[in-house]
This record gives structure tokens, C-alpha cells and sequence, in this order.
């Protein structure tokens, strides 16, 4: 970079509202509401953004530092988009200005997750993602439902990023949290939570403390034999230091990190399901840990756009993650088990000269005790986004996912399920298990060059396949085969906060006994960014879950 190692010696915020475009902003998005919604919309005020900023005035320019800090602000979830561009001081040839230009998204969103009518459901949430311009969040759910007691129910949540640029924090109360059980939004919780995220490779601390309780109400007037009455609490916190992250700013050619972290956690039941006594469940069972891990990464990031966007800047991986965890775990079931842990989850990711982009990942984890192997798996995968294919006018990317799971000497954890991420998705129920998923996902998306008050469109095509095991076969021709065939079409306005709309229509020409064979399905809480983090908080493998959408 031409201008490396000259001094910064202003930083100037311009941000530009949700109605104007990012290449030409003296053009404005006109359709039909932008008046109204301009009068709602409060731009993100400029201390906000400066808040956001590592680079600082008066110190040497590092592009680096200028490339993270840009990615930074383009993934907060109020920003459509960021450049951090230089302007250059003819009268002052060691220093230059630079100009941080910021596009907003409308702010304000919505959720309608369900609505039926026979008998009335109705359930959603309503939330302003930059409340009054400086970065925080409110959020309201609801549900009603006839079949419901009381028939209203509500959710409350605040969210602010950045609190004394140290810190983002989490407060909210909720009737309306799905239960541990079945997902039944009838978990009533408060937590709160405080993180802070390893924002940039040479940043030295990361970590995050979580306090919450939860406990199931009978709100659906349920049998006693099938109501899992609980109640529990949450207390968890971790820490993490980045080793050497100085040297990087001296010597930037070296961009292999190291990461050591420690955390502790205790899950806690007062009140448990009578239908569990004795048993093992996870999901049920009193946990608490000390784990401690050592992640060792290189991330660089590429640019790029219409993998879960409409056209918008995305910055998706390339290199490595690898995270090795050990420590102490202590689960209460059917005994009192005290054991010996230790895991990997590794992650690499490639960037392909045609613009393809590839990831493959391995988890990995056991428990010791007594020198026999206890609740070992192994998760081995990759997944495959395509160069985007132009033809006519359509903007066409091929994705393909599959991964291969598999569990020994499986006593404490669940068993593996299709019903998640690595199965079938949008399969219904936990009652169809095995010790052995091998699953094949494969997806074709066409998207459209036309708008319609300011969405965009993109027809899309799947296939899902999967094997599942039982626990007691080794061999996998005794496996029971499962796949679904759907096709949909997903809609979104790049300048507005609301996730991405998804019709989809699935049929699984295998029924079983909680999965219906044809569905239709409207969801507006698809995702639209990649979740990218250096690290995470010290943990064992899962297997069922990917919570943090670290899977591309």
C-alpha cells in the first residue's frame, strides 16, 4: 500500500442513510415508502462509528489494521456497508486523512415466525436494531395462541454494542423461550450477558460471562406425563489472551496467531424432570466444567458477494482454525460423573483462483475415566460454495455440503439426530437416532436481476440425503436411509435489517411418526451474513448443532 507508515492525522466520519446507493451517493432509492420510513430512521450518529475505530489519529497507518477495522464495521448489524478510504495532504507528504464512509440499513425489523388461524397462533417479534442512531438494540416478542394459557405471552430484550469500548452486553426477560424439551415456547428466563469478541487477529483479550434463569410453565395445559416441569440456572464465564499480538504490528509478514483461554461453567438443576430421574440427558443433567483451550489461526478475508447476501459486501475466510480443548467435566445423571476431557475442532478454508470457496472441518472430542474412553465422537466434513456462473441475466452459485459423525462408547451425551445442520434440514423431531450420520446436502441458487419495492429475488433448488445408523451396528449397510427434495424462492431488501424471507416447500417421501412428508414453510430469520469469529469460548464437540454458524 503506497500510503503504509504515513501518519493519520484526521479521521473523518461520513455516513449516508438506507435510501442512498454506496457507488453513486447523490442517487437516492425512491419507492414507495421511503419517504415514511426516512422519518422513522435515525442515521447512526458519527461517535458511535469512532467508537468502533482501532486505528487511531496521530499514529502510523498500518493497511491491516485499516482492512480489519473496515470488515469490523461492515459487521455490525445496523451497517449495510463500510470504506475506509485515503485522502491524500499535497501540502504534507508524511501524512494523510482518512475518511470512513458508512452506508445504514433501516433499523428496524420484524419477525412473523408463525400465524395460523383454527385455532388462532400468532407469533413474532418487532425490534429497532440502532435505537436513536447509537448502536443498541430493543426487541419485543409476543405470542398469542388460543391454545395457550394465558393466551399472551412476551419476550423483552436490550442490546448495546460497545459499552465503554470494552464490551457488548445482553439484558432479557422472556415468556416466550423455547423449552429444553421439544422447543415449545414455554421457558420463562432472564439473563444477562457481557462478551467481548476477539475483534481483530492482534487484539489482546477476548471473553464473556453469562448469568440466566430458566423454568418451564405448563402454559399448553399438557399431561403430567408428558410436561417436563424444570427449573435452572446459569452461571458461566471465560477468558482469553492473545499471545504475541504485538509482533504482528511490527512484523505483519507473520500472520499465524496463538490463543490460550480458560472458562469455567455450571449449569444447575433445582427442580427436574420427574420423567429423567436417574437417566442420562444432557439436555437435563447438572453440568459444570473447567476447560481451558489452545486455538492456533490464521484468517485473512476475501471479499466477495451472493453467497447469503443479494449483492452486498461479504467477507468470508480463507485460512485455519484449530482449537485444542481439555480440562475437567462433571455430569450428574443416572451417577455422579467426574472425567478427564479433551477435543479439536479444526477448520480450514480456501479461497479458489476462480472465486470458489471451500471449507473443511473436523470435530473431535472424548472423556477419560479410569483409563477407559468414554463419549468419544469424531465429525468429519467440507463444504463448497461455486464460483458465481453469469448467464443471461441470472447469477447462479452451486453449494454442497457433507460430513460423515460417528460416536463410541456413547454413555452421558445424546445420541446423533437428523434434525439439525449436519441431517436433514427442516426435518422435524429427535425421535429417529443412531450412533453412525453420513449426510449429502447439495443446493443451486438463481439469482434474479429484478427488484420489487426494493427486494430482490432468488428462485432456489435442494436435495438432501442422509444415512443414519444405529448404535449397535459398526457397518454402515445396515444404515436407514432418509432425503428430502424441496425447491423455494428467498427475498430481501439489502437496505433494510430484516433478515432474509424464505418460502420453501419440502417433501420427505420417508414419514415418521413426528415428521409430516410435505411442508410448506415461510421463515423470515434466515441468515445473511457468515458468522466468522477467531475464537470461541472453551467447549466440548457437539454434534447435533452449530450454534455459532461456523459452517459455511
Amino acid at each position: 500500500m503506497p500510503y503504509e507508515g504515513k501518519i493519520i492525522r484526521h479521521i473523518i466520519i461520513k455516513g449516508y442513510g438506507f435510501e442512498q446507493t454506496f457507488t453513486d451517493t447523490s442517487k437516492r432509492l425512491q419507492y414507495f415508502g421511503t419517504r415514511l420510513l426516512n422519518q422513522m430512521h435515525r442515521k447512526t450518529r458519527s461517535w458511535v462509528i469512532r467508537n468502533s475505530l482501532f486505528i487511531k489519529e496521530n499514529t502510523a497507518l498500518n493497511s491491516y489494521k485499516v482492512a480489519d477495522n473496515e470488515r469490523l464495521i461492515r459487521s455490525l448489524n445496523y451497517i449495510q456497508d463500510a470504506r475506509i478510504l485515503v485522502n491524500t495532504l499535497p501540502d504534507n507528504e508524511d501524512s494523510v486523512d482518512l475518511v470512513v464512509v458508512v452506508k445504514d440499513l433501516f433499523s428496524i425489523g420484524g419477525e412473523l415466525s408463525s400465524f395460523g388461524l383454527g385455532p388462532t397462533s400468532i407469533r413474532g417479534n418487532v425490534s429497532e436494531a440502532n435505537f436513536l442512531g447509537m448502536g443498541q438494540k430493543i426487541q419485543g416478542g409476543v405470542i398469542i395462541e388460543q391454545t395457550r394459557y394465558p393466551s399472551f405471552g412476551y419476550q423483552l430484550l436490550y442490546n448495546k454494542i460497545n459499552v465503554y469500548r470494552f464490551v457488548d452486553a445482553t439484558a432479557s426477560y422472556t415468556q416466550i423461550n423455547p423449552n429444553l424439551k421439544d422447543a415449545t415456547p414455554n421457558e420463562q428466563a432472564w439473563f444477562l450477558q457481557l462478551s467481548r469478541p476477539l475483534y481483530a487477529p492482534y487484539a489482546h483479550l477476548a471473553g464473556g460471562l453469562n448469568f440466566g434463569t430458566y423454568n418451564s410453565i405448563n402454559r399448553y395445559s399438557q399431561p403430567d406425563s408428558l410436561f417436563f416441569k424444570y427449573r435452572y440456572w446459569v452461571h458461566d464465564i471465560w477468558l482469553g489472551w492473545n499471545l504475541g499480538n504485538n509482533k504482528f504490528l511490527s512484523n505483519t509478514s507473520v500472520l499465524d496467531r496463538k490463543f490460550v483461554s480458560l472458562r469455567y461453567f455450571k449449569n444447575h438443576f433445582t427442580d427436574n424432570p420427574y420423567q429423567l430421574a436417574g437417566k442420562w440427558n444432557f439436555r437435563f443433567n447438572d453440568r459444570e466444567a473447567v476447560l481451558s483451550q489452545f486455538t492456533f489461526f490464521r484468517q485473512e478475508f476475501y471479499k466477495t458477494n451472493y453467497i447469503y447476501g443479494f449483492g452486498t459486501t461479504e467477507d468470508i475466510p480463507a485460512g485455519y482454525n484449530v482449537a485444542l480443548s481439555t480440562g475437567y467435566y462433571h455430569q450428574i445423571g443416572a451417577q455422579d460423573l467426574r472425567r478427564f476431557y479433551a477435543g479439536v475442532d479444526a477448520n480450514y478454508y480456501v479461497v479458489t483462483k476462480r472465486g470458489g470457496f471451500f471449507q473443511y472441518f473436523l470435530r473431535s472430542g472424548g472423556f477419560m475415566k479410569h483409563g477407559q474412553v468414554q463419549d468419544a465422537s469424531a465429525l468429519i466434513g467440507a463444504s463448497y460454495y461455486s464460483p458465481l456462473f453469469l448467464f443471461s441475466n441470472l447469477k447462479i452459485r452451486q453449494y454442497v455440503n457433507m460430513s460423515y459423525t460417528r460416536q463410541f462408547a456413547r454413555l452421558g451425551t445424546d445420541p446423533l439426530t437428523l434434525n439439525n445442520v449436519f441431517g436433514l434440514r427442516y426435518f422435524s423431531g429427535d425421535s429417529v437416532y443412531g450412533g453412525q450420520r453420513a449426510t449429502l446436502h447439495s443446493e443451486t441458487s438463481f439469482f434474479i436481476n429484478y427488484k420489487f419495492l426494493g427486494f430482490k429475488f432468488a428462485p432456489f433448488a435442494f436435495g438432501d440425503i442422509s444415512l443414519l445408523t444405529p448404535a449397535d451396528q459398526p457397518y454402515l449397510n445396515k444404515s436407514s436411509l432418509y432425503h428430502g427434495l424441496g425447491a423455494g424462492l428467498r427475498a430481501r431488501n439489502e437496505n433494510l435489517v430484516f433478515n432474509t424471507i424464505e418460502f420453501r416447500m419440502v417433501y420427505f417421501p420417508r414419514r415418521t411418526e413426528q415428521n409430516q412428508s410435505f411442508k410448506i414453510m415461510l421463515n423470515t430469520g434466515i441468515q445473511f451474513r457468515y458468522n466468522s469469529v477467531y475464537v470461541k469460548a472453551p467447549d466440548v464437540i457437539f454434534l447435533n448443532t452449530d450454534g455459532l454458524n461456523s459452517i459455511y
